[in-house]
Parts: C-alpha cells; structure tokens; sequence
C-alpha cells in the first residue's frame, strides 16, 4: 500500500476526474483507471499544491511573471531566452521541506530503490480540445529517493520547456492557469508496447482500432525511432483485419545494473517477427475499447505487455487520453457548417427578396 499524505502526495486509487487540478490530466486518467479495475502499474501523483508551495515560498512566481511578460510571442529566441532562465531557476531552488518529506514517504512505501517512471501531468494536457502531448518530460528507470525528488522537481522546470511556452503564447492560454502535477509509476519490465487508437488515425473510421507496437519500452514507438508492427483490428467483432509486421531493430530496455534505460540492438530472430501474439492484440484491442467506453470518446491508449507477469496478466495500461486529431477536425467542421448556416440567415434577414428569387 503507498503511503501518501493527502495534500502534496495522492495514491492512483485515491484519484478521480474531479481531482484533475489537483493531478493533471495524465495521473486523473491513471487514477480512474485504477478504481476501474483497469490494470495499471501502481504510484501516486505529487500534486499541484506541492508546485504551488515551491512557486510561493521561493518567490519564483513573480519571478516566472516577469521573464514571460518581456517575451514577444513572435519570436522563438525571446521566447527560449525567457523559458530557460525560468527552468534554470526552478532547478536551482530546493523544493519545500514538507513537500519532499511527502515524496520521500510515499516513494519508500513502494519498497525500497524501486525503479520508477516519473511523468509530468500539467493540468491542461491530455484535454479533448488541446494537444499538449510531449511538451513535457518524462523520465524512466528512476531509483532512489534523492533522484525521485530531483526528477520531480525537473518536471515542474519542463513547463517551461521553450515548446510548451510556444506552444500556450500561440494559443493565448495564460501561463498561471496552467499547474504541474508529476506522477511517480512502478517501471513495467516491458517485452513489448506501443500504443492503441479506438479509431483509424488515418480516416477517422470509429468501427476500427488500430494498434502500434514494437518490442520493449513504447517510447520507441511514440518517439517513432521505431517502425512498429501495425494492426488493425475490427472494433465490434474483435477481428484483426490488417497486419503489417517491420524490422524492428532497436528497443529500449531496463538495465537492471546500471539503474538505467538502454538502446540495444533487437537480435535478428526478433527483428522482423511480430512484437504481439494474435491473443494479445485483440487483448490489446479490447482493452482500447473498454476506455473508450469508460471514458465516452475515443481514446489514445499506451500500454505495455510486462515480462515478469504471466500471461494473461501482463497486460498493463500506461496512460488513457482522448484522441485529438480527429475529434479536433469535427469541432472545424461543425464550426465551419455552423458559420455557413449563420450567414445564409444574415443574408435571408438582410435580402429576403434575393432569398425568395433563390427558391
């Protein structure tokens, strides 16, 4: 049982959607899944309130505000210069006393130098009507309390990642509304990953789902250092209706060792032989389908296939987010409909006679 303290730290089976200030939108979907039943590596979320005390007793707030308020939004070098100096500074603070004791305790309840994955979960990311994936880091095969607290703490710095500044000075979304949560997650010993699509990433087509996987840790695939194995599997049947099985030729593992991940070479017997058995893709399939129900849209999923447990058993979900491609080109389309539907009213008001002569 993980050990959390209810305001800096919450356990994934303590968190739910109306936590999603508190924890982002990655460690709310990691904690719906795990009240769901879904199978999903155990960890915890460090809270908002543990960024908000850092920002408050260090006096980095008005500090953030004045490097962002010289920023000319038009130009990428301010924007750089400004978001570096900000992350430089939030590295360079250390984060208050209660809030580490918070992460320290919560950490050890996990056992002791448990390899984990530490994730950044900013309040705005994984929403339906932005795409705020990858703007943040992420860090793997981290062991020990004192790296635990200092890959949290680079978390926060990446909100300041010059991508993500971009990214919201673009977008008009104000800097001060958008929090960091970090969640802390038991590392899969991943013999193969990827990711899954409750719909077709290149039509739209909902009656598919379509599964990316490659062998070891799915950051090869998200990454796309990788070519991975395709499949497309039918959604109601359960089906698999297309395959196209790539030479995958590295993948990326943890080095129990070196307490660390590596890049290595997939061995030749491996190389072009499918990552995923028949079974476990239509698993694959059916669990993509099950958060999608679960979560009333389509979803992107990242899921894992963990070496140490049996089959059967080893399927894990790593993260659930709404899809944003093509759910974004409907919110266009239907604006789009709706602004042609507004003018031919204007014109009907403002001309009738040209609309009768119309019809």
């Amino acid at each position: 049982m993980i050990v959390t303290d209810g305001t800096y730290t919450l356990a994934f089976a303590q968190i739910g959607k109306h936590d999603l200030a508190r924890v982002g939108g990655k460690c709310s979907s990691l904690g719906e899944m795990t009240q769901a039943g879904v199978a999903v590596p155990p960890g915890f979320a460090v809270t908002t309130d543990g960024y908000l005390a850092m920002l408050e007793e260090s006096g980095l707030r008005a500090e953030i505000e004045r490097h962002l308020a010289r920023v000319d939004p038009d130009d990428i070098d301010s924007i750089d210069r400004a978001a570096q100096a900000i992350r430089i500074r939030i590295r360079g603070h250390r984060m208050p006393e209660a809030v580490e004791a918070a992460i320290r305790a919560a950490y050890a309840s996990m056992g002791a130098d448990t390899p984990v994955a530490v994730r950044s979960s900013a309040t705005a990311e994984d929403l339906p009507d932005a795409s705020f994936a990858g703007q943040q880091d992420t860090y793997l095969w981290v062991r020990g309390a004192d790296a635990v607290v200092e890959k949290v703490r680079d978390c926060w710095a990446s909100l300041f990642a010059t991508r993500a500044v971009a990214y919201r000075e673009k977008n008009k979304i104000p800097h001060v509304d958008v929090n960091m949560s970090v969640g802390v997650q038991k590392m899969v010993n991943a013999r193969a990953a990827g990711v899954a699509m409750t719909l077709d990433p290149g039509t739209g087509d909902r009656t598919r789902i379509v599964i990316d996987a490659s062998w070891g840790l799915g950051e090869m695939v998200v990454s796309g250092v990788v070519t991975p194995d395709n499949f497309s599997v039918e959604k109601v049947l359960m089906e698999i209706i297309d395959r196209k099985i790539s030479d995958k030729h590295v993948e990326l593992v943890g080095d129990a060792e070196r307490g660390e991940t590596v890049e290595r070479e997939v061995d030749e017997t491996r190389r072009k032989h499918p990552s995923l058995t028949d079974a476990q893709v239509i698993a694959v399939a059916q669990l993509a389908k099950r958060l999608e129900r679960q979560n009333g849209c389509p979803q992107d999923v990242e899921w894992a296939i963990d070496a140490d447990l049996p089959e059967g058993e080893n399927l894990l979900a790593l993260q659930s987010r709404p899809e944003t491609i093509w759910s974004q080109k409907k919110k266009a389309a239907s604006a789009s409909a709706y602004a042609v539907g507004m003018m031919g009213i204007v014109n009907t008001l403002t001309n009738p006679l040209a609309a009768r002569k119309k019809t």
